[in-house]
């Protein structure tokens, strides 16, 4: 009761100045609102690329990983803080800019009505997804249909998604309960740096000063998802002194956890030259350039893996509940490209056996990352500025 009033006058509040500021006129600015970031920073490179005549703001959640004070010629503001003028500030950037461009779910577009001029894009943080999400999300039936009506409101404001393929398009017109014509067949941008040697380069030469790869051993990654109820109790089920024991002559292994439960790992010091703690660093896709191996579950980092055709194991330990619990978009086993485990020894086996079909794994890059070919943020660019005058 209390929550549902504290979000009621919150967007009351929003919806009033939304609308006051309204009545200004539209600028040509882009505005970035940004939990994630990543695909937004590929995009603002892309602007500064082409020279495009447009001011660029980021309103930027306050745990985003990234730093957007730090770039050239922007106005950065955090975004749903405790600080009053700042959020008037970008409320005021939200209401007169003539590109809107959100990363995640965002409740105050439940309480705005764009100009009909204005083009506010969907560019999610995923290539692809294992588990449901939106209206279709598991955690819906504890919901009250006044919320439900809320996140409708909000979906309806996405005037287009951007996609990387059909199989993604298929879900979120599911998810968000939008027509076809909204999907934007244009790729993710920030694939991009998959293609981009260049760039390539100057990363593995970054990552292998600072971590001690060499070339006979090979490097294993573990990115779990987040589950709800590990900021109160943490158990990293990877059991890192059995991999020691069986890999460390050929293997080192990087993690990549939730920089939140991360700080809950302790000490990796008795796995030493082995363990890893990779969890702050900014770009997960950086690490993938010198995976080997990755191990997963349900997390999304497995669609963008697959651009560089390498071996995944899914270490699904907890798979009954999270179907249970979560919900997932199809049968699991069949979804993913890699074998489903469930223990550590059954992880070593894997690596140690080469239990690794690379065939599957291109059929899962050729359909999860269809529109994904390299110019993903150039497109993007082209058609809002170019298609949407």
């Amino acid at each position: 009761m209390v929550r549902d009033l504290i979000i009621f006058i919150y967007l009351t509040f929003f919806k009033v100045v939304f609308t006051f500021f309204k009545l200004f006129p539209l600028k040509n600015k882009i505005t970035f609102v940004v939990s994630f970031g990543d695909n937004s920073l590929f995009i603002y490179e892309e602007l500064k690329r082409q020279e495009r005549d447009s001011d660029i703001v980021f309103l930027y959640k306050t745990n985003v990983r990234h730093d957007f004070r730090k770039l050239l010629d922007v106005t950065a503001i955090p975004f749903e803080s405790n600080n009053v003028f700042d959020t008037l500030k970008g409320i005021y950037h939200l209401a007169t800019s003539k590109h809107i461009v959100v990363d995640n779910y965002y409740g105050f577009l439940a309480a705005v009505q764009f100009k009909v001029e204005v083009t506010c894009t969907q560019v999610w943080h995923a290539s692809g997804a294992l588990k449901k999400f939106g209206l279709l999300d598991r955690s819906n039936s504890m919901r009250s249909e006044k919320d439900l009506a809320r996140f409708k409101k909000v979906y309806k404001n996405f005037k287009q998604v951007l996609v990387g393929s059909e199989e993604m398009a298929k879900i979120f017109m599911e998810a968000f309960n939008i027509e076809e014509t909204r999907i934007l067949r244009l790729g993710i941008p920030r694939t991009d740096l998959f293609y981009d040697k260049e760039m390539k380069d100057l990363i593995l030469k970054k990552l292998t000063n600072e971590i001690p790869i060499t070339d006979d051993k090979k490097v294993i990654l573990y990115a779990p998802t987040y589950r709800d109820g590990q900021l109160d109790s943490f158990d990293i089920q990877l059991d890192l002194k059995k991999m020691f024991d069986e890999l460390k002559d050929e293997y080192i292994v990087i993690l990549r956890l939730h920089p939140v439960i991360a700080n809950k790992l302790g000490s990796l010091e008795q796995f030493p030259n082995f363990a890893y703690d990779y969890s702050s660093h900014i770009d997960a896709n950086e690490l993938l350039l010198i995976t080997d191996v990755l191990i997963s579950d349900y997390s999304s980092i497995p669609f963008e893996f697959s651009l560089l055709k390498k071996p995944m194991i899914f270490y699904a330990y907890d798979l009954v509940e999270y179907k249970e619990e979560r919900g997932l978009w199809d049968d699991y086993e069949e979804m993913v490209p890699g074998p489903v485990v469930f223990s550590t020894d059954e992880v070593i086996s894997c690596i140690k056996e080469n239990q690794f079909d690379l065939a599957k794994i291109n059929d899962f890059d050729k359909r999860w990352n269809r529109y994904s070919t390299g110019n993903s943020s150039q497109r993007f660019v082209n058609y809002i500025f170019d298609n949407n005058k």
